[in-house]
């Protein structure tokens, strides 16, 4: 391993420790105070260390180490912090591989430290063994497999500083199990610089004056913000830069929360199930500005018709980003809280009145055949809107909130109010059906002061739900709405619209969610009425510590509007008989 520039800490004396020992002072001295984990044979010597510290390091065992990685995740979305996440070798660190990959996409710093077999049988098929490197390449920012303990100190230095700067992401630690035996002359030293990797460039002061004249001089500019902006701390300079320019703005689906949803220039959501004026004004815009996003194909629909239109300014940390999807005009690459306040000083105040009351009159068409259909509609059936909704109200929009993947996920996206930033984990560009449940351990772990409700489907719920254990064990007052209308209900939709309703294997049996939580001593109930919604609702909140809430929905309920795969933007539909 290269060396890094940062010297030892001033005054630390070095101790000779196990290296399994190094690994937990390591991550304390990193600041972790959570991990969740599952042990095994590999990763013994690291277990028994932590036993010595579990009071300072909580662990959290999990029922299953995709749990781990998944509540590692949710804790880093809501706290800001690295999540940690522990395995053993062989199927303990494949059964990571998914909240991995996830991780990566979705740019969720992680350190994942999996066990490994003895270096010696390296390559030989050994027991439990698997090339955790070869497979995690294509999926970490970083990986490293450490094979003596003189090692350990420097690679979880190494390992926190890759994960955290920059574009975050996910970073895997493969120790050989004689490494975690054998002694080390202990010290710790933060990494601060690794030489060839630089996590953020510095401002181009060109660059922002052609981004200032282009956005000086529109009629029609509209701002696209995504997960960057909370990812680097930049709400307020986002608000600040919207007051000021007067632009109306809307956010992709990890970037909801970063600003208020009554904000008055926020739009709503973009992309595929998002709202419908800021999917059709991307169209009709002039110029466009995109903040730390990276123009997802669930957001451009077909590419080849997106905003051709319009000048196109894309802040974003990671250079790769730009220009690989959407071919841009000006490109200020950096920190999007950075360079957000540096065009702050360069854009003149205006208002936009006439562009705003466009989207408006789109806002209002939405209003009249989707909205108000889908919060009070008038077959007996429940929706999905209404439930969300309710949540919504009776937490004054404070709480956060954590999705699955599909119907529920869409559905919690377009009707949760958020007054709170980091207030939503979802799984975005993998779109890991299971990820609800165990994310949001972790997101009731990373913000115990808060009120945590995960919406999941009776899908979804039925990958994970062995984490009912682990909530449990651990007591977490995680608040679970199963929005159950007995299908995989986003396939079904595509079935229904695209398939002449062939429900090909959508149909889907699960148990009674509400006895399977009494069996963990979790307190639950069903609502099968919308009479009874409110009730049983109010009755989940009030109620200290976990509780599964499971809403039996219309059976057909549909999201809408909906941009079909292979259309543009502003081809979105707001109802199935656009499609007749």
């Amino acid at each position: 391993m290269t060396s890094l520039t940062n010297d030892n800490i001033p005054g630390q004396e070095p101790e000779e420790i196990t290296g399994s020992e190094a690994v937990i002072r390591s991550l304390i001295a990193e600041g972790v105070d959570t991990i969740f984990g599952y042990p095994g044979g590999a990763i013994m010597p690291v277990y028994d260390a932590l036993h010595d510290h579990h009071h300072n390091l909580k662990h959290v065992l999990t029922r299953h180490e995709q749990g781990a990685v998944h509540a590692a995740q949710g804790y880093a979305r809501v706290s800001g912090k690295v999540g940690v996440c522990i395995a053993t070798s062989g199927p303990g660190a494949t059964n990571l591989i998914t909240g991995i990959a996830d991780a990566l996409i979705d740019s969720t710093p992680l350190v994942c430290i999996t066990g490994q077999v003895l270096s010696g049988l390296l390559g030989t098929d050994a027991f439990q063994e698997s090339d955790v490197i070869g497979i995690t390449m294509p999926v970490t920012k970083w990986n490293y497999q450490i094979t003596s303990a003189e090692e350990i100190p420097e690679a979880i230095a190494r390992a926190f500083y890759i994960a955290s700067t920059g574009r975050p992401g996910p970073v895997v630690l493969d120790i050989t199990k004689d490494a975690q035996f054998a002694k080390v002359l202990y010290s710790y030293a933060k990494c601060v610089k690794i030489r060839s990797y630089v996590p953020e460039y510095p401002a181009d002061k060109e660059l922002l004056r052609k981004a200032a004249d282009l956005i000086n001089n529109a009629k029609k500019p509209y701002l696209l913000y995504g997960q960057g902006v909370m990812l680097s701390g930049g709400e307020k300079e986002l608000i600040s830069f919207l007051d000021k320019s007067g632009i109306p703005a809307a956010g992709t689906l990890l970037g909801l929360s970063s600003i208020p949803t009554d904000h008055p220039l926020n739009m709503g959501m973009l992309g595929m199930h998002g709202n419908y004026g800021p999917n059709i004004k991307t169209n009709q815009c002039d110029v466009l500005i995109a903040v730390g996003m990276r123009f997802d194909d669930r957001v451009t629909g077909t590419v080849g018709t997106y905003a051709k239109q319009a000048k196109i300014i894309h802040i974003e940390i990671d250079p790769a980003e730009i220009d690989k999807n959407v071919k841009t005009d000006v490109a200020l690459i950096g920190d999007a809280k950075h360079t957000l306040r540096l065009l702050s000083h360069l854009v003149q105040a205006k208002q936009h009145p006439e562009w705003l009351a466009e989207f408006k009159a789109a806002k209002d068409v939405e209003e009249e055949k989707v909205i108000k259909n889908d919060l009070a509609p008038q077959k007996a059936g429940m929706t999905m809107a209404e439930v969300v909704r309710m949540a919504s109200d009776l937490t004054d929009n404070r709480a956060v909130v954590v999705t699955d993947v599909g119907q529920n996920q869409m559905a919690a996206a377009r009707y949760t109010k958020f007054e709170d930033s980091r207030s939503w984990v979802t799984s975005g560009g993998l779109g890991t059906m299971g990820f609800g449940l165990p994310a949001a351990m972790g997101a009731k772990l990373g913000a115990p002061d808060r009120e945590v409700v995960v919406f999941t489907g009776d899908g979804g719920m039925q990958m994970t739900l062995q984490e009912l254990g682990t909530i449990a064990q651990e007591k977490l007052a995680v608040k679970i709405v199963i929005l159950n209308n007995h299908f995989l209900g986003m396939v079904r939709q595509w079935q229904e619209l695209f398939f002449e309703k062939r429900y090909s294997f959508t149909e889907i049996l699960s148990p009674d969610f509400v006895k399977l939580a009494d069996a963990y001593g979790i307190p639950g109930s069903a609502v099968n009425h919308r009479e009874d919604l409110e009730r049983e609702m109010k009755k989940m909140f009030d109620t200290d510590g976990p509780y599964l809430l499971e809403v039996h929905i219309e059976k057909e309920d549909n999201i809408f509007p909906m941009v079909p795969q292979g259309k543009s933007v502003a081809q979105i539909i707001l109802s199935a008989d656009e499609l007749k």
